[in-house]
């Protein structure tokens, strides 16, 4: 059985961190870590990832900011599905100020450009089915089960419960070594992940707590409260994990 692991890197969620991990571990010059992108169409999406994965018999590592789950099921080959979430209005916050940074015609990078984060939050709150500033995560960890007779976060539950590996930002270091471990368990017997900060927007350094009081200030209450409003969901995934931590 062939046993490998697929990233999940969902923006703005220590992906390109772990993936610096993973690079140390898998060299990108023999392929054995790569990286691809997918259409959004959910079929093509689905039966691309799963080709990829076949047409790459030497990568032990995939990663795609746009595969979407669940890991594709592949006679003779285990996937091993691993992503990060983060605190949903600290996520929102980095992004800003990353698209600020990014050159082009993206959406995202064209309104930060142009408006404060304030501004930048209610306008893609305001865009219909943009999802940057509305339970992201939700969105993303419900596609591994789109129950109908469920709620998005239910689905997302589910998720949580049956993915190999869900990690914590905001406990980065502590998830990088359990990961480790697992994946130490699992066959790869001499990994060594190594916890660095890489492509961070904003202070690491700062607490939680100090992150969202900044955020309230520069967007004001009202639209601080709307925030939470349109990630209660991911409130709720967040929290479940932090309580293993």
């Amino acid at each position: 059985m062939r046993t490998v692991i697929f990233h999940y890197h969902l923006f703005k969620n220590a992906g390109t961190s772990l993936d610096a991990a993973f690079k140390e571990n898998f060299s990108e010059e023999k392929g054995e870590w790569v990286t691809k992108e997918f259409p959004a169409n959910r079929r093509q999406n689905q039966e691309q990832v799963k080709q990829w994965i076949i047409d790459n018999p030497q990568a032990k590592c995939f990663s795609s900011h746009t595969a979407q789950l669940p890991p594709p099921q592949i006679d003779g080959v285990r996937v091993l599905p691993v992503l990060f979430i983060r605190h949903p209005i600290d996520r929102i916050a980095s992004a800003y100020s990353f698209e600020t940074k990014q050159p082009g015609n993206s959406v995202g990078a064209v309104i930060a450009r142009n408006t404060d984060l304030k501004g930048y939050v209610q306008i893609r709150i305001a865009i219909p089915n943009d999802g940057q500033c509305q339970n992201f995560h939700t969105s993303r960890l419900a596609q591994y089960r789109q129950d109908p007779n469920k709620t998005a976060l239910d689905n997302a539950k589910f998720a949580l419960e049956n993915l190999y590996f869900v990690g914590v930002v905001e406990h980065f270091n502590d998830s990088i070594a359990k990961l480790e471990q697992q994946l130490r368990n699992d066959g790869f017997n001499n990994i060594a992940l190594k916890p660095k900060a890489h492509n961070t927007s904003r202070s690491y350094k700062s607490s939680l707590e100090e992150k969202l009081e900044e955020i309230r200030a520069r967007v004001g209450d009202e639209t601080y409260e709307k925030l939470n409003e349109e990630n209660l969901s991911d409130l709720t995934l967040h929290q479940e994990l932090v309580s293993r931590f």
